[in-house]
């Protein structure tokens, strides 16, 4: 019988599938940690490519009012007409800086009477209340404004807000308050606008081009992986030491690992002096 019969077995087969099993998914975790890398790159391209081009006509970015691509996300659009200050709402949670705020939305309706969603940017949570100590106002009366566009926010299930308020930007609700065909592809964060106001919230921050840690997490799921084969692979061996205690050959070679690892904890003082007993040795024998 082979030295390493044992190791085909049920239960050694068992181990395997279960290392199989384990390593499958740890190279699943690992493309995952990939894509999301690959989707941040791509965000990256977008704020390179769109960030800072020259604005466009918003009829010339967005034909349609449903017209929206991903790749467009952040391309400056030039939008002229007059804010529906009445219909202004602000978004709750939208930290900046580590601080709790709103970002205050204001529909800007041109004059064919289509209305584009602009968010003005952020003020701060009031000191004793759940709202804002005071919103800057709107300019009045027909104004231009350079917006960098992005898509609508879905709804979050269970998110309510007070009056006034809304949980996120999702712009078919939107469209509902204003009464007027809305855009709702695409929203703007606004950059500019023309004629401005003394104070005006605080314009949103440029992306960081951070691809995140994916890469680094990938290659630590898919070395995961590889640990789970050499590990199944020192329990074999360690399991045929044991099975094959009694062979000589094996015996011999545990008896030099014994005297290895004991190398290994003795001190220099120690090891001269075991070399010095065996040239003694040695010498008696002759």
């Amino acid at each position: 019988m082979s030295a390493w019969s044992f190791a085909i077995s049920k239960r050694w087969f068992g181990y395997l599938a279960l290392v199989v099993v384990f390593a499958i998914v740890c190279c699943l975790l690992g493309w995952w940690q990939l894509n999301r890398r690959a989707e941040a790159w791509q965000e990256i391209d977008r704020v390179d490519n769109n960030y800072a081009a020259e604005p466009l006509p918003i009829a010339d970015v967005l034909p349609k009012l449903t017209s929206f691509s991903p790749d467009q996300k952040w391309k400056p659009v030039t939008v002229s007409g007059t804010y529906l200050v009445d219909e202004q709402v602000l978004v709750r949670n939208r930290p900046f800086n580590g601080q709790p705020g709103f970002d205050v939305i204001v529909p800007l309706q041109q004059d064919d009477g289509s209305v584009f969603i602009v968010d003005r940017g952020w003020v701060a949570t009031g000191d004793e209340q759940d709202s804002p100590d005071s919103v800057p106002a709107a300019p009045t009366g027909e104004v231009i404004v350079t917006a960098r566009i992005k898509a609508g926010e879905p709804t979050l299930p269970g998110r309510s807000a007070p009056e006034g308020q809304v949980a996120t930007i999702q712009l078919d609700d939107l469209a509902k308050l204003t009464g007027a065909p809305t855009y709702t592809g695409a929203y703007g964060l606004m950059v500019t606008e023309s004629p401005g106001t003394e104070v005006r919230p605080a314009a949103s921050p440029k992306p960081v081009r951070d691809e995140g840690p994916h890469l680094s997490y990938a290659l630590q799921w898919f070395v995961f992986a590889l640990l789970a084969f050499i590990g199944l692979g020192w329990a074999l061996r360690q399991e045929y030491r044991v099975v094959n205690a009694d062979d000589p050959e094996e015996r011999e070679r545990a008896e030099a690992r014994r005297k290895k690892d004991a190398a290994r904890t003795r001190s220099d003082a120690e090891i001269e002096d075991a070399l010095i007993e065996d040239a003694l040795l040695d010498d008696a024998r002759r």
